[in-house]
């Protein structure tokens, strides 16, 4: 099933965030930032802490969290 197909509803997947890759445990079609709580399609997802298994929408929200929370971007 893809998003042309008649009926199809975007689902929040659930990921598991590794070094440089993440695996999806829960299949869908984004995740959301954790500090903005904006969809993040997964392909477009480019940053995430691996420390506190988290996605972020882009550079600028992933520079906010390292400042927030230090290390572990």
């Amino acid at each position: 099933m893809n998003i042309f197909d008649k009926g199809f509803t975007p689902a929040e997947a659930v990921v598991r965030y590794l070094d440089g890759d993440y695996v999806v445990i829960k299949p869908g079609s984004f995740v959301r930032c954790a500090l903005t709580g904006k969809p993040i399609p997964l392909d477009e997802l480019f940053y995430w802490s691996v420390d506190r298994q988290e996605a972020y929408a882009d550079a600028v929200v992933a520079n906010q969290a390292l400042e927030r929370f230090g290390r572990g971007i």
